[in-house]
């Protein structure tokens, strides 16, 4: 009875997510029905004549990516793409593959006891670690560059243009890009949102939840209980799942090669230079995916400590 209860509700999941793509495709459907029935109302074309879908950059903004840029885009999606599949696995694991136990001794041991953790939580937080190193950089060097006024909005026009960016999605039909010298209202606030407000959460949420830290801060309950932690992390989770997918989308479906040119080849033009290190990206973190086993990590996890079943 036990082990049939298991695949039971693996088959039921499975059962969901199939119905799942029709009820999404008949959403997108109406959804953009009725943002073409927006966009032949007069007073819509006129707002949207008003508010073109770009907010002004502040004068002498930087024009183009430096090359760091195309190495911290780069670094950053390989790093969330292994801390999504971590993150799901401990999510959705009963039982990790082993344990692991940090390596103590002397008076260190006495005062912080080691906790042991599962493997996967483990290579959690090693990713982790190497993905706030990175976003540490990249705050440095966009403050530094002034490639901040491309991802912080300036003016309050930025939501009403916004808006219009948002119809002319859904209705399917694309605002004119130009990102090599500004990115419209709606990638704005999208990028401003996932640099400045969802991965700051990612930390301090991860840090409040991470095992020991959680009983040394516990002090921190009154006002920051570990469940409110808890209940932050799995959406902010689920932001970046989807700000990666609809990302993806959108560079793919409007303008590919100049898209990928100007975040992988430094270039504005249709060459296909950016396409070609873009799905060498692809390969490598395919390649990346497949690798992380229990056996490899738990060879990694040894070097640090104790890794038992």
């Amino acid at each position: 009875m036990s082990s049939a209860t298991p695949r039971h509700g693996s088959r039921h999941r499975w059962f969901a997510l199939f119905w799942m793509i029709p009820a999404a495709l008949v959403v997108l459907f109406l959804v953009v029905l009725a943002a073409r029935g927006l966009r032949s109302n007069p007073s819509i074309q006129s707002f949207m004549r008003t508010y073109d879908g770009q907010s002004a950059l502040p004068a002498g903004a930087p024009t183009g990516f430096p090359a760091w840029v195309a190495w911290q885009h780069f670094l950053s999606a390989f790093f969330v793409l292994l801390i999504i599949r971590t993150g799901w696995q401990i999510r959705t694991t009963r039982r990790p593959p082993a344990y692991w136990t940090r390596n103590n001794s002397g008076r260190i041991r006495t005062r912080n006891p080691p906790v042991r953790i599962g493997l996967n939580l483990w290579f959690h937080l090693c990713v982790d670690v190497l993905w706030v190193l990175n976003g540490i950089i990249f705050y440095i060097l966009i403050f530094a560059t002034g490639q901040w006024v491309r991802l912080i909005p300036v003016h309050w026009d930025v939501f009403p243009n916004a808006i219009t960016v948002a119809i002319q999605y859904a209705s399917l039909s694309w605002p004119t890009e130009d990102g090599w010298v500004n990115y419209n209202a709606l990638q704005l606030l999208t990028y401003f949102v996932t640099v400045f407000i969802a991965a700051p959460l990612a930390i301090v949420t991860g840090i409040r939840i991470v095992p020991g830290l959680a009983h040394r801060l516990a002090w921190l309950d009154r006002v920051y209980p570990v469940s409110v932690a808890r209940a932050i992390h799995f959406p902010v989770m689920i932001w970046f799942v989807a700000f990666t997918v609809v990302h993806v989308t959108l560079v793919l479906a409007t303008g590919a090669l100049r898209n990928l040119n100007h975040m992988y080849a430094l270039r504005d033009d249709q060459s296909w230079i950016g396409f070609w290190i873009f799905a060498a990206s692809v390969v490598l973190m395919v390649v990346a995916w497949v690798a992380v086993r229990p056996s490899i990590v738990a060879t990694l996890a040894s070097l640090s400590g104790s890794v038992r079943r």
